[in-house]
């Protein structure tokens, strides 16, 4: 019996590039078609094509240009017109955090800089178009960063979100967080400068305020409105 062999073809990555400068169009052009699994889907000198992107041929990565911080920044907001879902890569692009960052929230799938070599690009092109992300390695850090920035800020939001909801001021929610770790309001009063009296006062408050029976009752309260951090 005769055994069957199976070819596995790779289906090829269908490029369209956006080039401002004509010789280094054609330059990619003729590089592209010399790699196996790349095929030229079509190529224009500006991302703003008369008739919109329906009359593009189909695509799977748009490849983008840009030979300035002027025009890199226009290459990016014109990317609001497109379809979230076309997978970008730009190259030729200044080394700015805060283009690359804009240009990440507008989806952008692959970032390369000014020094990018012709094997880089292709090698952004091919991850991709097979689903993963391409920029320098010194921008990963920049990504970390924002999205560490970006959630302190919202967590900062919804603490004071929290506490308004509740309706406890910023003295109460310090005053409670003392008493979370165990202060006396003699303690208390002392770490704040407030008379015991006053702490006293405060407390009773937030206790009649939350309607708790006990100062551990308002803490408990309190954590589980996130108001403080889980004991």
């Amino acid at each position: 019996m005769e055994a069957k062999i199976s070819v596995c073809t790779q289906v090829p990555v269908r490029v369209y590039l956006v080039v401002q400068n004509r010789l280094l169009r054609e330059t990619l052009v003729r590089l592209f078609q010399k790699q196996a699994g790349i095929d030229v889907a079509g190529e224009a000198a500006e991302l703003r094509l008369p008739h919109g992107e329906s009359t593009w041929p189909q695509y799977d990565v748009l490849l983008l240009d840009s030979l300035g911080a002027v025009y890199g920044t226009e290459v990016i907001d014109e990317l609001k017109n497109f379809s979230c879902q076309r997978k970008v890569v730009l190259f030729g692009m200044d080394d700015e955090e805060q283009t690359f960052l804009k240009a990440i929230r507008l989806g952008v799938r692959g970032y390369l800089l000014k020094d990018a070599s012709s094997t880089e690009i292709i090698a952004a092109i091919r991850g991709v178009a097979d689903g993963r992300a391409v920029c320098p390695p010194k921008f990963v850090m920049v990504l970390f960063r924002c999205v560490a920035q970006e959630f302190r800020e919202r967590a900062v939001i919804d603490d004071a979100g929290s506490s308004l909801k509740i309706g406890l001021t910023y003295r109460q929610r310090e005053l409670i967080g003392l008493v979370a770790k165990g202060l006396t309001n003699k303690e208390i009063a002392a770490k704040l400068n407030l008379s015991e009296f006053t702490v006293k006062n405060h407390v009773h408050r937030i206790m009649r305020h939350v309607e708790a029976a006990s100062r551990q009752e308002a803490v408990d309260f309190a954590r589980a409105r996130g108001l403080l951090p889980l004991a």
